[in-house]
């Protein structure tokens, strides 16, 4: 099936995980996945290496969800380290694993490995997919502008031209202000860009995790955020469930609003998982 159908009922829920680590057993990544599968999300996405590196175990896994585990997967392929005839066999590969869907990205750029130039930006990959596949291709979108990006304005721009290219779904960045997420879909539409856009929640449990991800992402903290995290910094179990919550009353929130999805971006931790599926999972289904 491919994803973006799943938008006839709305919102839909989806899952991201990210293959183990080299020196991590693969099997990890199973009893994680057999964890989540009892959150019924609608599709799990699946990263193809955390940094811009690649991990051949993207489309074994995306296989695995779809054939034992019955749900949607969707394969991400970051382009700045490939080839044309390496994308011609990554989509041979993703057609053979009966795979239908794939997120198109640019990538993170590895200062240790130097890009092919072949694809510069992930337009260029979501053409080359639809003119050489039947795929349904997702794409990523910055509520707070890509740190790459000039302004607002040249984000959307270059947005435009993803979707014009044969996007059908977007899912976005995370973000912490769920204002910056209203103000940037309204700009969207305004700009003609009228495909499903879901938004990425992070549940941010300790403080490690929230220096990565802003120094990554450049992802603005709300004051409240930083409230509650520097009240709770010292307290591990404290800080971990005021994550929680605040992610919760974000969803919440976006769901009240008609938010088109949520992409939980479960950092392969199924216990958090559970604890925001529980606490919002009859929103998913309300009003149908």
């Amino acid at each position: 099936m491919k994803t973006c159908t799943l938008f006839e009922k709305r919102p839909v829920l989806s899952f991201e995980v990210f293959p183990p680590k080299s020196t991590t057993p693969v099997e990890s990544i199973y009893r994680t996945i057999d964890e989540l599968k009892d959150l019924k999300p609608d599709f799990i996405s699946v990263t193809y290496g955390a940094g811009g590196s690649s991990n051949n175990a993207t489309i074994d896994i995306c296989e695995a969800i779809k054939t034992k585990y019955g749900i949607e997967a969707a394969a991400h392929l970051p382009c700045i380290n490939l080839t044309r005839q390496r994308a011609s066999e990554e989509l041979e590969r993703l057609k053979a694993a009966g795979i239908e869907n794939v997120l198109a990205l640019r990538g993170d750029i590895n200062p240790d490995v130097e890009p092919k130039h072949e694809f510069e930006h992930a337009s260029e990959l979501v053409e080359f997919i639809k003119e050489n596949s039947d795929l349904n291709v997702l794409g990523a979108c910055y509520p707070e502008t890509h740190p790459e990006s000039e302004n607002m304005i040249d984000e959307i721009k270059h947005l435009k031209m993803k979707v014009d290219a044969g996007c059908s779904q977007l899912i976005t960045q995370l973000f912490f202000d769920n204002e910056d997420f209203y103000q940037f879909y309204e700009k969207t539409r305004i700009a003609g860009i009228d495909v499903p856009i879901e938004a990425g929640i992070m549940p941010v449990t300790n403080t490690k995790q929230i220096k990565r991800m802003v120094a990554i992402t450049h992802a603005k903290l709300p004051k409240k955020f930083v409230r509650i995290m520097e009240k709770y910094e010292n307290d591990p179990v404290a800080l971990r469930d005021a994550g929680i919550a605040y992610a919760v009353s974000q969803i919440v929130d976006l769901i009240a609003n008609d938010v088109d999805g949520i992409h939980l971006y479960t950092m392969n931790n199924p216990y958090i998982a559970d604890k925001i599926c529980s606490a919002v999972g009859t929103l998913f289904s309300a009003g149908e």
